[in-house]
């Protein structure tokens, strides 16, 4: 029981956080979004425990991030076509989906939110009985 609620505070975090990040970076941002970043979230903080130098979390993080985006901008761009967001314009962009410069930001983005989750690990999600 403990479990499914860490996760599923890490999943809110994660989904506030991350549509937060998006209506401060384009101003806007979809419900898909949420979801998308909730379960970023859940991912990193597991990648997070386990791994200890901060780039490793860096690199396995802004993969991780990037490997969600890729997957849920094929079904939610390209199958279901909602336009979401495009980033054909952008330079190595793989089906407009990723792109190299998102990753590298996403990579910069783990170093706060390891650290986050390293506060929630110690003082919200830790068994105090």
């Amino acid at each position: 029981m403990k479990r499914m609620r860490n996760g599923m505070l890490l999943f809110l975090i994660g989904s506030s956080g991350y549509s937060l990040i998006e209506v401060l970076w384009r101003k806007y941002t979809h419900w898909t979004m949420a979801l998308t970043g909730g379960v970023c979230f859940v991912v990193l903080h597991g990648i997070f425990r386990r791994c200890r130098p901060l780039w490793k979390k860096c690199v396995y993080g802004a993969a991780s991030i990037t490997g969600v985006e890729f997957t849920v901008g094929c079904v939610v761009n390209r199958l279901l076509g909602w336009n979401v967001w495009d980033y054909s314009h952008m330079s190595g962009n793989l089906l407009g989906q990723v792109c190299p410069l998102y990753t590298f930001l996403w990579s910069l983005l783990c170093i706060p939110v390891s650290g986050l989750s390293r506060l929630l690990d110690r003082h919200l999600l830790t068994d105090k009985s």
